[in-house]
């Protein structure tokens, strides 16, 4: 503790000692009041200069990464790829509900364990006495209290789930949806901003979000609402908004690219708009075929070549190709992607990518996905937010018809949000409403 700290606590200490002994204190009571508001003028003054100094900060010159923020340059750093892969079959309609079914089911099985690292989950399903992740997690009754486990009636816990509960990561989805349709395709980036301030209640957004809307708030538009005092910029968040872009451009992951940019930029830079970019295309393209390698060529031919999360991408896959064992491959994304924050965009992009890679190993349809939601969050760190993107991913690529009713027949069909007059929804009329979007955005509508 600081000296100033360790005085100031004992003067305190001092006041109430003196009152209790009879004494006026207020004279040293105002001295005080003084001195702390001298102190905390002197600390903003501090900050706000040092603010300053990391505004004028830039990348090293030995970097060895490009990583634009805008469009245009962003699309200048791309490797050559295919930016269209086609028409959209007679099976979008189930595709689409396929991956908005394999999102909220995805999201629900993450949901217990958000926060918690792969050694934590291995532990609860030890207790549970389930040695691999093959439903949502069980109520354990007895759990030792250092697992710090649910109470048994819990409604995201397995024999409790009666519909998709509230989540940040299907909001994202929910309101994407909304501005698609609200402000048509060519929504901007202010569209989103006004959208976010009519329909999500501050509190119930989080780290690089919560800084935009306070900046939004506060005057600053995009992209500034992006960059301002805002350290949370290249984290997950943006990444979970990618999907109803994804599915809006069925076919098209160049288009998808470009929508996902759009809302990206109001919260984030970089790696952290790359990754909502990358899933977005990675979406669009599952729509249209059934290899996942395609999908996921596609999607990395719309990020910048030189950038860090197109290298932990192709890093990850290069460990899935060379590991049998799921767990293997993790421990190599552990190692080389493990010093990120629990939330950023990086590491949990890589564990999404592994889940998907080891599921698309599996012949039958069901287990495909069964094996791509629970290694996404068996992998640990921001697990809603992986189960759920890889779950759209390969509900895309499968459809519902093949998606296991292990998973989705307890949704019941209906997903919460958060989002002002959307509250209560049918996620089969969810699906009704993309298909018309994309019919708009491919010229089939």
């Amino acid at each position: 503790m600081p000296l100033s700290n360790e005085l100031r606590d004992a003067l305190r200490a001092e006041v109430a000692q003196l009152r209790e002994e009879g004494c006026d204190a207020e004279v040293l009571v105002n001295e005080l009041a003084c001195i702390e508001v001298s102190l905390e003028r002197q600390a903003v003054s501090l900050y706000e200069a040092a603010y300053r100094q990391v505004a004028e900060l830039t990348p090293s010159p030995d970097f060895p990464y490009e990583e634009p923020s805008d469009l245009p340059a962003i699309r200048a750093a791309r490797a050559a790829g295919p930016r269209r892969l086609g028409a959209p079959g007679r099976d979008l309609d189930d595709r689409l509900l396929g991956a908005w079914l394999g999102r909220c089911a995805g999201c629900m099985l993450g949901k217990p364990v958000e926060g918690r690292t792969k050694a934590q989950i291995d532990a609860l399903l030890a207790a549970a006495g389930e040695p691999a992740l093959t439903d949502y997690f069980p109520a354990i009754p007895d759990a030792p209290p250092e697992l710090h486990w649910h109470a048994p009636d819990n409604p995201m816990l397995r024999g409790n789930i009666t519909h998709g509960v509230r989540d940040d990561d299907t909001d994202y989805t929910v309101i994407g949806l909304h501005y698609l349709e609200e402000n048509g395709l060519d929504f901007t980036s202010q569209d989103v901003a006004h959208q976010w301030q009519q329909h999500l209640p501050y509190t119930c957004v989080y780290t690089a979000e919560r800084v935009a809307y306070r900046n939004l708030v506060n005057g600053i538009n995009p992209p500034e609402s992006a960059t301002f005092r805002n350290p949370f910029r290249e984290w997950i968040g943006a990444q979970i908004r990618c999907d109803a872009f994804g599915y809006a451009a069925p076919g098209w992951p160049e288009k998808a690219a470009e929508f996902a940019f759009r809302d990206a930029a109001v919260s984030h830079v970089k790696n952290g708009i790359y990754g909502e970019m990358l899933f977005a295309a990675m979406i669009a393209a599952a729509l249209v075929t059934r290899d996942l390698e395609a999908a996921l060529d596609a999607a990395l031919a719309e990020i910048p070549a030189q950038s860090r999360l197109h290298e932990a991408m192709v890093e990850t896959r290069r460990f899935c190709a060379e590991e049998s064992d799921w767990q293997a491959a993790w421990e190599r994304i552990n190692a080389a992607y493990g010093h990120y924050h629990g939330v950023h965009t990086i590491n949990n992009a890589a564990l999404v990518l592994m889940g998907l890679l080891y599921g698309a190993r599996e012949s039958d349809p069901a287990l495909r996905y069964e094996r791509a939601i629970a290694l996404a969050v068996h992998g640990g760190w921001d697990t809603d937010c992986n189960g759920a993107t890889a779950g759209s991913v390969m509900g895309a690529l499968l459809g519902a018809e093949q998606l296991p009713a292990k998973w989705t027949s307890v949704l019941k069909d209906r997903l919460e949000s958060i989002v002002v007059g959307l509250t209560d929804n049918r996620i089969s009329d969810l699906a009704r409403r993309t298909a018309t979007v994309a019919g708009k955005v491919t010229g089939e509508g």
